[in-house]
């Protein structure tokens, strides 16, 4: 049995409470378990459905009014790729009662409707069932932990991005000659605002999902649409030159997406299809640990390459026309972008926005670059 890089601690049986070190929450209310069951994926055949029943009682623990004692809730996997390894599925159980539970997890085949035809059965033979013990924890640690998600990584090299974009911006800045007190100031401002255009374009675009405000997600392109504009009305009207302002930010930005999107990645959001590809890396989106496309870390290494290029064009170059730089980073990335996002499990919102935007930043791509080799 392989255990998968990101999940050292995988368990030799089937069932695994998710845990957590942090004693000092570890009994603050709201309380919820977080469990998850471990099974191989067929080795071949066609993709098939599987559910798994979790089912639990309390065996210690404080007597509260109103909590269950009892539960049983029910996961289903609608395609698992045979050949895909070792999969995790992870299930929430909010407003039990704390304490200590005893947990079952049990496969099952989803029951067809009567005029249809009956559901495959299960390969290689009945999947294991399993039982363990654990405990409940603060409610929001267990709606993001599971296998291989890293608690705090995404802040963590979010923050560390942003700084090493300052770091790059103000460097660029002093090169150029451009007030760099001034635009430290603004950047962070700007920064701020991105994060509440981050935060506000992420509701926008899931309001299906009703996500509460607080916890919700945020978008990228809320963060560059908000932030990018914010800090060209703040240098216009610190007195900054904006095209050259916006040349020396091209870099950094680019640099932060960059670590930004290693943070997706242990994070557990923006992640990749299934596939039972041998380029394939074992990832979970917080739900389901499986085999995945590695597309966060194909974004940061297209991010990367094109910051490197900016920031080579930032140092050796003069261009004649400020700003140009920026436009052709700005449009390489998001067009870079465009490419990869059929590799992820997310469903488009949109049925023409994806052609739409490469189309728009192919052209401001060509022409930036146009411009910049014919002057």
């Amino acid at each position: 049995m392989r255990h998968p890089v990101l999940a050292p601690d995988m368990p030799a049986g089937a069932v695994q409470v998710m845990s957590w070190s942090c004693e000092s929450v570890g009994d603050v209310d709201p309380q919820a378990l977080g469990v998850t069951y471990w099974f191989d994926a067929a080795a071949s055949g066609a993709p098939y459905p599987v559910s798994v029943r979790f089912s639990g009682r309390r065996l210690a623990g404080p007597d509260i009014p109103g909590r269950g004692d009892e539960f049983e809730v029910v996961h289903t996997l609608d395609e698992v790729l045979p050949g895909s390894g070792r999969v995790a599925v992870t299930a929430r159980v909010p407003g039990l009662a704390p304490g200590e539970w005893e947990i079952t997890a049990t496969p099952v085949v989803r029951r067809a409707p009567e005029d249809s035809a009956p559901p495959p059965a299960l390969p290689r033979g009945p999947l294991p069932r399993g039982t363990t013990v654990g405990r409940t924890t603060f409610k929001p640690v267990a709606d993001v932990r599971a296998p291989g998600v890293r608690i705090g990584a995404w802040p963590a090299l979010v923050a560390v991005g942003w700084l090493l974009a300052l770091a790059l911006q103000g460097v660029l800045a002093a090169q150029r000659e451009l007030p760099v007190g001034r635009l430290f100031l603004v950047s962070v401002l700007a920064s701020l605002i991105g994060l509440v255009g981050a935060k506000v374009y992420y509701l926008l675009t899931h309001r299906e999902e009703r996500p509460n405000p607080l916890t919700a997600g945020m978008s990228v392109q809320g963060f560059v649409i908000a932030g990018i504009g914010s800090v060209i009305l703040g240098s216009w009207w610190a007195g900054i030159p904006v095209g050259q302002m916006l040349d020396v930010t091209a870099p950094g930005l680019l640099v932060g997406m960059t670590i930004g999107r290693l943070g997706c990645f242990l994070g557990g959001c923006c992640v990749g299809r299934p596939t039972a590809s041998r380029w394939g890396i074992w990832s979970s989106d917080r739900r389901v640990g499986v085999r995945r496309i590695p597309v966060q870390l194909l974004e940061s290494s297209m991010a990367g390459l094109i910051a490197a290029a900016t920031l080579v064009a930032v140092v050796l170059t003069d261009p004649r026309v400020d700003g140009l730089l920026f436009m052709a980073g700005l449009a390489a990335y998001t067009f870079g972008r465009q490419l990869l996002f059929p590799l992820r499990g997310l469903p488009r919102q949109t049925k023409h926005g994806r052609r739409l935007t490469l189309a728009v930043a192919g052209l401001v791509l060509l022409a930036a670059l146009s411009v910049l080799v014919s002057v």
